[in-house]
């Protein structure tokens, strides 16, 4: 299929869908090299498509439909409905243009089945694997799109660092999954603490709760260690993929420091302070 020309318009429409649906990653998209921020820019709303079915389905089967429709788009099985569709049009486009791997991006759609039910994380070694085919994929696509020679020496570094992303990101979301009943922290995580999955919704016992959380912070920032040790010996030109990666630190501060509260209030900074914390990631070319 012929990629669609980018215009100012589209490109214009499609950064305002990021913004509305990813601020994270809109912002960080803005000090990424110029020169593939459109590619970029159509990956990370596929990942925004996918993230956000749960959101916009009232049971799995619907959302179970759309992602097989986007393994279909990825195998190039509807090239005619894609065309029609802006994101899996331009998507399709870069795919076919930059000869991206398609096999980790339906990985991507078959690790999202897990977001459209209620079931516990069974441990840290499961949620491992799925912020591996989540978040870690989409960080390891983002340096092919970058550095496609270099990308091939980052699976280590987005592996740490995309386990560090999510437990950032479910941190943030704390007080949504738990009114939905949704929970990410690994069940072996809320055992040690005294808890089960029932436990820790209910939020009866706030010390425990406080203690899970903390201990899922901890689990994210011994990921985000790692991460940081693997880029070191990464070349220069793949870091700005990680530029994300940059806010999870913080995610962390404040999730030990408010403990159960986060269950009630978002730990999501300011807009501000994002912006200035990948501003200065960008500046030391780390994160």
């Amino acid at each position: 299929m012929a990629a669609p020309a980018l215009t100012a318009e589209l490109r214009s429409r499609l950064l305002g869908e990021l913004r509305e649906a990813d601020i994270d990653r809109y912002l960080a998209l803005l000090l990424m090299p110029e020169g593939v921020r459109d590619d970029l820019l159509a990956l990370f709303l596929f990942n925004t498509e996918i993230a956000a079915i749960r959101d916009k389905v009232r049971e799995p089967l619907p959302g179970e439909v759309r992602l097989q429709w986007w393994r279909e788009v990825l195998s190039g099985d509807r090239d005619g409905e894609a065309q029609a569709h802006p994101v899996a049009s331009v998507l399709r486009g870069v795919i076919d243009r930059r000869a991206m791997p398609v096999a980790p991006l339906i990985a991507m759609c078959d690790a999202r089945i897990f977001d459209l039910y209620d079931d516990p994380m069974p441990d840290r070694t499961s949620y491992e694997g799925y912020a591996g085919e989540t978040a870690s994929s989409l960080l390891q696509m983002s340096a092919f799109l970058i550095d496609p020679a270099a990308s091939a020496l980052t699976a280590t570094a987005s592996g740490h660092a995309g386990v560090a992303q999510a437990v950032a990101g479910h941190l943030m979301l704390l007080p949504i999954s738990q009114a939905r009943g949704q929970l990410f922290i690994p069940a072996d995580l809320l055992s040690a603490t005294g808890l089960d999955r029932d436990g820790f919704l209910s939020g009866g016992n706030r010390e425990r709760a406080a203690n899970a959380v903390r201990a899922f912070a901890g689990f994210g920032r011994e990921h985000l260690a790692k991460a940081r040790a693997a880029l070191d010996d990464l070349p220069a030109s793949v870091q700005p993929a990680y530029l994300p990666v940059a806010l999870a630190s913080a995610v962390f501060d404040q999730a030990e420091s408010r403990g159960a509260d986060c269950l009630d209030r978002s730990v999501r900074m300011p807009q501000w302070r994002r912006q200035l914390q990948l501003w200065r990631a960008q500046r030391r070319g780390k994160i």
